[in-house]
């Protein structure tokens, strides 16, 4: 990998380790709220519809902002039985090829299916339907686009990072893939019934 891809690669992982970062300080600040608005709602018989809200903003933002930073870790659900057993040059092509065929497009699509919504929200500045509830809707709609953008940047970089594997040359680790522990076979003795 040239020095140029080498250096995009590692400012697009810089982008979601800090979304990463940024989505773990603000699970510990959900978590707070919802254990004041629970405390204050068993002690002294109330809850905010801002406060609850607000969680739930907070928990969108978990799941909509924590996508590409578990994707760069290589922590998400894996359907594949397959990919365990194969050699990383292989696993280098199956990121690849999922990149580009999977990943790219269906965040593509995201982008370009939640814009007009977005838009619209944004263009009447959308607030909450509840008395007392969040003022500015239009920003938690706002983070439909965000999180596309986010998993974009990311793809490219498991892209390049793909290239990378798949262009280096191979180690004795890469050619096979890993040995599996063959089973332990329990026989009966001679002796025993």
């Amino acid at each position: 990998m040239n020095s140029f891809t080498h250096k995009l690669s590692s400012i697009l992982g810089s982008i979601s380790v800090l979304t990463g970062q940024i989505v773990s300080w603000l699970t510990v600040l959900m978590v707070l709220l919802l254990s004041l608005n629970v405390l204050a709602s068993w002690l002294f018989n109330t809850s905010a519809i801002l406060i609850t809200e607000s969680i739930t903003w907070m928990h969108c933002a978990n799941f909509l902002f924590a996508a590409a930073y578990t994707l760069n870790n290589d922590e998400h659900v894996r359907v594949d039985v397959l990919y365990s057993r194969f050699s990383n040059p292989s696993k280098a092509w199956v990121n690849l090829l999922g990149s580009l065929l999977l990943l790219l497009p269906v965040t593509t699509f995201i982008l370009w299916s939640s814009w007009s919504y977005v838009v619209l929200s944004w263009r009447i500045n959308e607030v909450s339907a509840e008395a007392g509830g969040m003022p500015a809707t239009f920003l938690l709609k706002g983070m439909l686009l965000i999180m596309p953008v986010l998993l974009i940047l990311e793809a490219i970089n498991q892209i390049l990072k793909s290239i990378q594997q798949i262009s280096s040359k191979p180690t004795n680790n890469d050619a096979y893939p890993p040995q599996q522990s063959t089973p332990i076979q329990v026989t009966k003795s001679e002796g025993a019934h």
